[in-house]
């Protein structure tokens, strides 16, 4: 096939970085290709990854609340899940927000090339699109952004049969009656969330002390308690040894000899970055532990590549990728953006209780030298949690007489709250200034505010 180009900027990769950048570059008059293996553009969040598993979520939810219902005097009836449905429902949402998209990036005169892509120079990509036919595609800047998939522990082989990774459970099509959850992370929670609302027998390892390790200690335990009243089972503090296939699915065993039995074995220990096999190291590009390296602006070591999202040393999350996609474009565009401070990117569980933090942990605080004020609100006090029958909490960590630096919070739908907390962080805010700020009553955001009232020195509906 015709080589093509040049163009402007090429974008290896249509997740939540590539696109992104893509839009952002076009917006700025840029000539744009991007260039995508999957027939679906979105990448790894869109598809297989934040949307699906949230729709999951949702009818999660929906489950729990005509359980119930009769609790706020509702007669209703939990006749079970209807996996088809539920599956239906979620793809839907999958498939409209592709269409949404596809036609955003249309829209923006970008050329998309669907096929797998490889360097093969600092401004030089060969795509093998079809039956073995080959474009070459020319960019006066190549933006790697090829994400990640999921990874698996040294002899331990996904089967997608009885050893699952996300990928395949989120093609279930039936609930499984009992599973071991290799992983407290985001994506191992937020799995045994799903599937104890849906009625099965749920377990999780996880070899650091604690689920989510990353988060506040506080809100881990907080989220470990309210696990248990769920029954959900886990195992912290614990390393997997080995697994093998029984009769009614798997046998899985713990280092020190601790045995237990499931249906299915959901592998979730983090996903590795898609860095094989597109010409890295062919045209000197720098990598460690398979990600691409990169300075605070995205580039990497080859002065015409950049690399955002997954494949890089960053969080791994799509808002993440979406922020350096913008700030590559920008870059390019002769914007000058600023760096991203990852400290001050939300961070969400959407489990139940869901877990959300911004900022820094009390214990990278005293890591870095601050002396630290902190104080934690209970939802119990709060009256809109007491209407949706809610449990949680809200954490501030601030510096002794300076700003916040850390917002950490445990409840339902706390997501939707961190957003006041990013900007409390992030413009660097004193918890006396924030305390005067009046949150509308009554609502959860109040347990944002009353926090706040609370670290001043002012407290209204808590002992000081």
């Amino acid at each position: 096939m015709a080589d093509s180009g040049p163009f402007d900027i090429v974008v290896l990769g249509a997740g939540s970085g590539g696109y992104a950048c893509a839009l952002r570059a076009a917006e700025l008059g840029m000539s744009v290709a991007l260039i995508e293996r999957d027939e679906s553009l979105g990448g790894t969040c869109l598809n297989r990854g934040c949307i699906p598993t949230k729709a999951l979520l949702h009818a999660a939810e929906v489950a729990d609340q005509s359980r119930e219902a009769a609790k706020f005097g509702v007669k209703a009836t939990f006749e079970g899940i209807d996996i088809g449905g539920v599956n239906a429902y979620k793809d839907k949402v999958v498939s409209t927000t592709v269409k949404g998209l596809t036609g955003l990036i249309k829209a923006r005169g970008i050329e998309v090339v669907h096929g797998s892509g490889r360097l093969t120079g600092p401004t030089t990509v060969e795509v093998t699109v079809g039956e073995g036919q080959v474009r070459s595609i020319e960019g006066g800047h190549i933006v790697l952004g090829t994400g990640s998939v999921p990874k698996s522990l040294p002899g331990l082989e996904i089967d997608g049969e009885r050893i699952i990774s996300s990928d395949h459970a989120l093609r279930l099509d039936r609930v499984p009656g009992s599973v071991v959850i290799l992983g407290g992370g985001v994506i191992g929670v937020e799995f045994a969330s799903v599937w104890r609302s849906f009625g099965a027998e749920v377990t999780i390892v996880e070899a650091l002390p604690h689920l989510l390790p990353l988060e506040e200690e506080s809100s881990s335990k907080r989220l470990e308690r309210a696990f248990r009243k769920r029954g959900i089972k886990f195992e912290v503090g614990n390393r997997f040894e080995s697994v093998k296939p029984t009769q009614g699915g798997v046998s899985v065993t713990l280092e020190g000899g601790k045995n237990f039995d499931a249906e299915l074995l959901l592998v979730a220990v983090g996903r590795a970055p898609v860095s094989e096999g597109i010409g890295l190291a062919e045209v000197g590009v720098e990598t460690e532990r398979g990600f691409v390296k990169v300075d605070e602006y995205c580039r990497t070591n080859v002065p015409t590549i950049s690399a955002v999202g997954d494949l890089v040393p960053t969080p791994q999350l799509a808002h993440v990728g979406f922020a350096e996609g913008i700030l590559v474009a920008e870059r390019l565009g002769g914007l000058g953006p600023a760096p991203i401070d990852y400290d001050g990117v939300p961070r969400i569980t959407y489990s139940e209780p869901e877990v959300a933090s911004v900022g820094i942990t009390s214990a990278v605080a005293k890591e870095r030298g601050h002396e630290i004020k902190e104080v934690t609100y209970d939802l119990a006090g709060n009256p809109k949690s007491k209407i949706l029958g809610a449990q949680g909490e809200v954490k501030v960590i601030a510096a002794v007489d300076g700003p916040v630096l850390g917002i950490h919070m445990v409840g339902p739908r706390v997501g939707e709250l961190i957003a006041e907390g990013q900007l409390i962080y992030n413009w660097e805010a004193l918890p006396g200034e924030v305390a005067q700020l009046i949150h509308p009553h009554p609502t959860q955001s109040e347990a944002v505010g009353e926090a706040h009232l609370a670290l001043a020195g002012k407290p209204l509906h808590v002992h000081g």
